[in-house]
C-alpha cells in the first residue's frame, strides 16, 4: 500500500547515535533564538560558506513540547513532524516560524494557521523520493516564502528532512555533502532508499530557473483518491494501534473511540478501496496484499466485536491481537514491494 509507515509500525527509525562522524563537534543539543550574521556570513542565507565555497550549516537539535523530532537545518529552515493543535501553533510561533510547508498528503490545518499568523503551504512527495519539479518548488519556497520556515511530514523523520535538505541544497543553502549526516540525525530509516537518493543527489539550482519557475503556492494541493484512501486507512489504523497499546481501551485523551467501531471503519476502508480502479488497475501483487489487509481487518473487526457484545470483560481473544499484526505485516510487505522503491528503480 501507498502512504504512510504510521499504522504499520514502520517507524522503524534507526535511533542512531547523535555523535555521526561528519558532524562531530557541529552538534548542539538545543537551538539558541535565530543568530545574527557574523563575519563570513552571508547576510541574504545566513549560511557559512566554507574553504570550498560550499555553505555550510550547523544541524540543531529544537527541545520542543508540542513539535514532534523538530531540527534546525539551517537558519531559514527547521525540518519537523506535524504540527498538531493549538499549542503546537504557538509553538512555532515562538520559534519565529512564518510559513509552514507540509510535504504529507493529509490535508494541512489552514484555519488554525491563520489564526497565528502563518501562511501554510502544501507540496506533498512520497516515500519514494522527491520527484525533480517537487525538488524545485521546494527550493524557490525557501529562497522566496517568508522565513524561517518549517517543513513538516507526519512524524518528521523521513520525508520531511529529505524534503528540507532537496530544497535547502536546490536554493543554495546547504551543501549536499551534509545530506546523509542530517537524514541520519533527524532518524530516516535506510530502507527509504529513494529519499537518501534524493538528498544525496540534490544540487544547487540555477537562479534564473528559479525565477522563470511558476508556482502556484497553495494551502492544498490535489491529491490522488488512491493517496486520499490511505490516508484514512492510516489515521483510523493509528487509533487502533493507540487503542492496542492501551489494551484495548480508549486512549488517554480520546475516550470516545471504541475499538470495534474502529476496526469495522478500518475494514470498510479497505474494503470500499479494493473496488475502486485505482486498485484493480494496480499489479496482481499489490491487489492481493489489499486482499490479505482486507480480510485480516474483517477478523480484527468480527473479534472486536464479540469481545464488545460480552461486555469487554478482561482483555480480548488472543485472535484480535494476531490480527491487528496480520494487517500489518501486509501493509509492511506492501510498503517494501511498491511504495519504498525508489523513483529510479521504478
Amino acid at each position: 500500500m501507498s502512504r504512510n509507515v504510521r499504522f504499520c509500525g514502520i517507524a522503524i527509525g534507526l535511533s542512531l547515535v547523535l555523535g555521526l562522524p561528519q558532524f562531530a563537534g557541529r552538534f548542539t543539543a538545543a537551538a539558541p533564538p535565530l543568530p545574527r550574521a557574523a563575519d563570513g556570513t552571508d547576510e541574504t542565507t545566513g549560511a557559512v560558506a566554507t574553504a570550498s565555497g560550499r555553505p555550510q550549516s550547523t544541524p540543531q537539535k529544537i527541545v520542543a513540547k508540542h513539535l514532534p523530532n523538530p531540527w534546525r537545518l539551517h537558519r531559514r529552515v527547521i525540518s519537523g513532524g506535524l504540527p498538531a493543535g493549538e499549542a503546537a501553533f504557538q509553538e512555532l510561533v515562538d520559534l519565529g516560524v512564518k510559513t509552514v510547508i507540509s510535504v504529507d498528503g493529509a490535508k494541512p490545518d489552514g484555519e488554525l494557521a491563520r489564526k497565528y499568523g502563518l501562511r501554510y503551504v502544501h507540496l506533498p512527495h512520497g516515500y519514494d523520493g522527491v520527484p525533480e519539479q517537487r525538488a524545485r518548488e521546494l527550493a524557490k519556497a525557501v529562497r522566496d516564502l517568508p522565513w524561517p520556515i518549517y517543513i513538516h511530514c507526519h512524524h518528521g523523520k523521513h520525508r520531511s528532512p529529505a524534503a528540507a535538505m532537496v530544497a535547502c541544497v536546490g536554493g543554495g543553502l546547504l551543501s549536499p555533502d551534509d545530506a546523509r549526516g542530517i537524514l541520519q540525525l533527524a532518524g530516516t530509516s535506510e530502507n527509504y532508499r529513494g529519499l537518501y537518493q534524493s538528498a544525496e543527489s540534490a544540487k544547487p539550482l540555477d537562479t534564473a530557473l528559479l525565477d522563470a519557475l511558476q508556482v502556484e503556492f497553495t494551502e492544498q494541493a490535489a491529491v490522488p483518491p488512491l493517496a486520499e484512501a490511505m490516508i484514512a486507512i492510516d489515521e483510523t489504523s493509528e487509533r487502533l494501534q493507540a487503542m492496542a497499546a492501551a489494551r484495548w481501551r480508549a486512549p488517554a485523551g480520546q475516550p470516545d473511540l471504541d475499538p470495534a467501531h474502529q476496526a469495522l471503519l478500518l475494514r470498510e476502508h479497505y474494503t470500499e478501496l479494493i473496488r475502486t480502479d485505482a486498485v484493480q488497475n494496480q499489479p496482481v501483487g499489490f491487489r492481493n496484499l489489499m486482499s490479505a489487509s482486507e480480510a485480516s481487518a474483517r477478523q480484527l473487526e468480527a473479534g472486536l466485536a464479540a469481545w464488545s457484545r460480552a461486555g469487554s470483560p478482561g482483555p480480548p481473544p488472543e485472535t484480535v491481537d494476531r490480527a491487528l499484526a496480520a494487517v500489518t505485516q501486509s501493509c509492511v510487505a506492501c510498503h517494501r514491494a511498491y511504495r519504498d522503491t525508489p523513483q529510479a528503480a521504478k
